[in-house]
């Protein structure tokens, strides 16, 4: 499956941001897959930020991020979204979607066999 992440940009702390991931190839419908978003900030390693499983019934985040950011999929459009709100400084990073090996909402990289080109997030203090 191939994954194109959009949505990316320069905000100021407290704004809100949505990403969205759309797929092409084995669709949603054919294979039940997790879908996740994860990220890479300067001079860090990629980490975990949010999943979702293959129904979209299922999510899980990463703590630096629960109760702000809102993970979501639409299967009929092959879609998967980021709303981000109060946005801060560190969440300043490119934010990768991916696609899954496995149907339910995993927080493990190695789970995922598809990635997206990533899409900056800059945010501004």
């Amino acid at each position: 499956v191939q994954l194109q992440a959009s949505g990316g940009g320069l905000v100021q702390a407290g704004d809100s941001l949505k990403l969205s991931c759309a797929a092409s190839g084995r669709t949603f419908s054919s294979t039940p897959m997790a879908m996740g978003w994860f990220r890479r900030a300067p001079g860090k390693e990629r980490e975990f930020v949010a999943s979702i499983n293959w129904s979209g019934h299922v999510t899980d985040y990463a703590d630096s991020v629960k109760g702000r950011f809102t993970i979501s999929r639409d299967n009929p459009n092959n879609s998967v979204y980021l709303q981000m709100s109060s946005l801060k400084a560190e969440d300043t990073a490119v934010y990768y979607c991916a696609a899954g090996r496995v149907a339910w909402a995993s927080n493990f990289d190695h789970d995922y066999i598809n990635w997206g080109q990533g899409t900056q997030v800059t945010v501004s203090s």
